[in-house]
């Protein structure tokens, strides 16, 4: 099973294949119930539940021919009943207007089109049985989805599966649109979508405040595991921080891994004015006030102040069509000044 020690790309997929571990196997499938105005975090609208698909849905022209980011070349006839393996990848093809032709999610796609369909991986463990006995057309995977075996099992059965590079940051936002929207059959589709995304989050980075830079430090708590991490310069919300006009305080302090032991030391040498959180691991870890318990975060000037930013698990860091909200609502709570969209 692919975990932490994978990197996933800039952290993006380890993240919410370490949530699942904590969460998912328990049964959990529902989404977040987004930032809380609890005990001193700030208080922000939460991200929409719910994707916006292109005004005009687009019609597939395929066959198409695309390569895969393994190196494959895809053959892609029909794209009737598709089946995407991470929840990002899901929310690209809802977005672009082919929600309909999805038969089948990730547990980490909790937006509401997705909501009703049936779980055939939880974390990147994919089960070909499962995804076989649904008949698709096209399997959508993240280059870091597994096991091996049960995508090459997929595949020996004449299934199209296509790789897309996993995320690493802002900037692959457009190249992952593009990548899913071309084995679709709908390039124009990735584009006007691309074109969408890209112009929203530019319109919430002009809205940034620039009277200060503060450290921010991303850390994955799962309370119910006792895992306690401190993200790194691989931990896949550098981007996202820096985009919101501040620094990545543990990749500042020379942590170069994607994610580390949570210690007092650590977290004195990051000196985090403010700490970035998943929801549901602030949730289990008894909210801010269970959070500043954790030794050294009360030391900081974070745990002082109690400047806690908190974002839905399922796209915190997706790096997809919904970043302008994710940016928003990390902005509004970060600086203050009204509720995110």
């Amino acid at each position: 099973m692919r975990r932490l020690r994978n990197r996933l790309a800039g952290a993006l997929l380890s993240v919410l294949a370490l949530t699942l571990t904590a969460t998912g196997c328990q049964g959990s499938d529902e989404p977040s119930s987004g930032a809380r105005a609890d005990s001193g975090a700030a208080s922000a609208r939460p991200v929409a539940n719910r994707v916006e698909p292109l005004a005009k849905r687009p019609v597939p022209d395929l066959p198409v021919t695309v390569r895969s980011a393994d190196g494959e070349q895809v053959e892609v006839e029909r794209a009737e009943r598709v089946v995407p393996l991470s929840g990002s990848l899901s929310e690209i093809v809802f977005t672009l207007g082919l929600g309909d032709r999805v038969v089948a999610r990730d547990v980490t796609a909790t937006f509401e089109q997705a909501a009703k369909l049936p779980v055939v991986t939880r974390g990147h463990d994919v089960s070909a049985e499962s995804v076989l006995s649904l008949k698709p057309d096209l399997v959508i995977a993240e280059t870091t989805t597994g096991p091996e075996e049960a995508v090459d099992q997929i595949r020996a059965a004449g299934v199209p599966v296509l790789f897309v590079e996993a995320a690493r940051g802002l900037d692959d936002v457009g190249t992952r649109i593009r990548a899913v929207a071309g084995a679709l059959g709908v390039p124009a589709a990735g584009e006007e979508l691309t074109r969408r995304s890209e112009q929203r989050i530019a319109a919430v980075r002009a809205d940034v405040p620039r009277q200060e830079r503060p450290r921010v430090a991303f850390l994955y708590l799962r309370g119910s595991a006792s895992v306690y991490l401190i993200g790194g310069e691989d931990s896949g919300a550098g981007s996202l921080i820096e985009a919101a006009g501040a620094v990545d305080a543990g990749a500042a302090s020379g942590l170069e891994k994607d994610f580390t032991a949570l210690t007092s030391e650590a977290l004195v040498k990051a000196a985090p004015d403010a700490i970035l959180v998943m929801s549901k691991g602030l949730e289990s870890v008894g909210g801010v006030d269970g959070l500043v318990k954790i030794p050294g975060v009360a030391q900081t000037p974070a745990g002082l102040d109690r400047r806690i930013v908190s974002v839905e698990d399922g796209v915190l860091l997706n790096y997809g069509p919904r970043t302008d909200q994710v940016l928003k609502s990390v902005v509004t709570q970060l600086y203050g000044g009204g509720d995110a969209r």
